[in-house]
């Protein structure tokens, strides 16, 4: 710390000369004080630590899953209430090697989802379907080519891929994302805005949106050329924290492509613009983590894809939270390419350079 010329003194105490009547020096203690609510958030979140470790033996990790598996519950609340999906399909499109349409259903009373459905020409029997989610950004068009110029593609266009790989694709907008984002200011982040208006209303948008995502899965067991039993979830980024929290949760998912997302949340709060009004629920740091989730989805299949040089995703956290996982993995017996981490040089972007032999091992 300095004065105002510029003199270094030290933060812990400041001297104070004696007076006229005190011939003793005088060492006052300086008050630490902090004016962030952020810098507050981390110091009662850094003494907090997890709920409850890691099981390292076989025999522990059925019990510590079911009391994981609890906390998740108490955590998401209470889910709207179902309503018939009223399916429609509108827009169809014949694509070279597939169609889309654009599709819209009912998931409660008061919402409706839009999605882009694509399936291959080739289809002419039940087979696997991907659910596919799209990222913090525009919605469901940026992980297809759909509306790109003739002539060229989106790096991240994942969903396009997998429907050129065969499978069917069901494509939606998530909550406050493409045709269902609400008007906000410049600068101001639209998942943040609809949790001030969801916690008022006593709701939680994580919890809406795996509402959500599981009926877009009921949406898909009505599909005649879909295997109900054939289920995977891809996503990147806030779509690949929707993927793991819905594998964890909904057990019709037979594999999941979580990307650029996996760690845990007590490393990433250390970046104060991490975590989106999306992705998080009241209590869940120290009470469930990205471990944690994944070890609901075990022994299904589970690839993580992680860049070595993500500042949103440290690579020595995801790491960490991997080998965790390996344990459990190990521990349920399940087979040892069940759960796999593809990591690759880079930043925080999508890669996908292992996820079609991935789907077609395990769907």
């Amino acid at each position: 710390m300095a004065t105002d010329d510029g003199t270094d003194i030290d933060a812990t105490e400041f001297v104070v000369e004696p007076d006229d009547d005190d011939d003793e020096w005088v060492s006052l203690p300086i008050r630490v004080r902090n004016f962030s609510p952020w810098a507050q958030s981390m110091i009662e979140l850094e003494a907090a630590g997890p709920e409850e470790q890691v099981p390292t033996y076989a025999a522990s990790v059925p019990g510590w899953r079911s009391r994981t598996r609890g906390r998740l519950t108490d955590l998401l609340g209470a889910f709207p209430v179902s309503v018939p999906l009223n399916a429609e399909l509108t827009d169809r499109v014949e694509n070279p090697g597939f169609i889309s349409e654009r599709l819209v259903f009912d998931s409660e009373s008061t919402m409706s989802v839009p999605a882009y459905l694509l399936t291959p020409t080739a289809r002419r029997r039940p087979g696997p379907a991907v659910l596919a989610l799209h990222d913090h950004g525009a919605g469901k068009a940026d992980i297809t080519d759909l509306d790109a110029k003739v002539g060229t593609t989106r790096p991240d266009a994942y969903a396009s891929e997998l429907v050129e790989a065969g499978y069917v694709v069901l494509v939606p907008d998530l909550r406050g994302f493409g045709e269902r984002a609400d008007p906000v200011p410049v600068g101001k982040d639209g998942c943040d805005a609809n949790l001030v208006a969801a916690i008022a209303a006593g709701r939680h948008p994580l919890t809406g949106n795996l509402h959500d995502l599981a009926r877009c899965l009921d949406v898909l067991e009505e599909h005649p050329l879909v295997d109900s039993a054939r289920f995977g979830v891809v996503g990147f980024s806030l779509g690949a924290t929707m993927a793991l929290f819905l594998a964890a949760f909904d057990t019709r998912i037979r594999a999941a492509v979580v990307s650029g997302a996996f760690s845990s949340w007590h490393n990433a709060r250390h970046v104060p613009f991490n975590l989106c009004g999306s992705e998080v629920v009241f209590g869940m740091i120290g009470t469930i983590d990205h471990v944690d989730l994944g070890a609901l989805v075990a022994p299904r299949a589970l690839l993580v894809e992680s860049g070595t040089s993500d500042p949103l995703v440290p690579i020595d956290a995801t790491r960490t939270a991997v080998e965790q996982l390996e344990s459990v993995y190990r521990a349920m017996r399940a087979p040892k390419a069940a759960l796999r981490h593809h990591e690759f040089d880079g930043d925080h972007r999508w890669d996908g350079a292992v996820t079609i032999d991935f789907l077609e091992q395990w769907l």
